[in-house]
């Protein structure tokens, strides 16, 4: 008698049980910022701003967010009126906005940083640097095969290269 792989024992799929925890995850850390006057759409654009690097681009933002610009333009209004980024028109493109900190943006993307710093480390609690790197390699290669899946029946209409 074969017994089933502990991921097929799941309550939901191995793919439905990740974004439940980064669900969970997420709502852990917008609890956690609320009080420095964060809120879920500003702290995650900050942060992949950040991780972009400044002088992204809105639709690089947008595209890293996986959102409309509608969207992501509200939430831009919010942290310029903030004084939290400045857009500037780039010199190449006049049509594109690039996106940069502004010092008060840079104190706030510190605060932010402590913060988010804290509640991984709860997170994280219990698992080694093996483990995490383990999760982490894993993950990266399911996004892999998720998006190499997508782009295959994009093309061709199945799964199958």
């Amino acid at each position: 008698m074969s017994s089933l792989p502990f991921h097929e024992t799941l309550d939901l799929s191995l793919c439905g049980k990740l974004g439940r925890v980064h669900r969970i995850c997420r709502q852990a850390v917008t609890q956690a910022v609320e009080p420095l006057g964060f809120t879920q759409p500003r702290w995650t654009a900050m942060m992949h701003i950040h991780h972009l690097g400044e002088g992204c681009t809105q639709h690089q933002l947008a595209s890293s967010l996986d959102i409309e610009m509608p969207s992501l333009t509200r939430t831009m209004k919010q942290l310029e009126e903030n004084n939290v980024i400045e857009r500037r028109i780039d010199k190449q493109d006049k049509r594109c906005r690039k996106i940069y900190f502004t010092a008060h943006g840079q104190a706030q993307l510190a605060q932010l940083k402590m913060r988010i710093s804290e509640v991984k480390a709860h997170l994280y609690h219990g698992l080694s640097d093996d483990e995490l790197n383990a999760i982490a390699h894993a993950l990266v290669k399911l996004e892999n095969n998720a998006q190499q899946c997508c782009d295959n029946i994009s093309e061709n209409g199945s799964t199958s290269e």
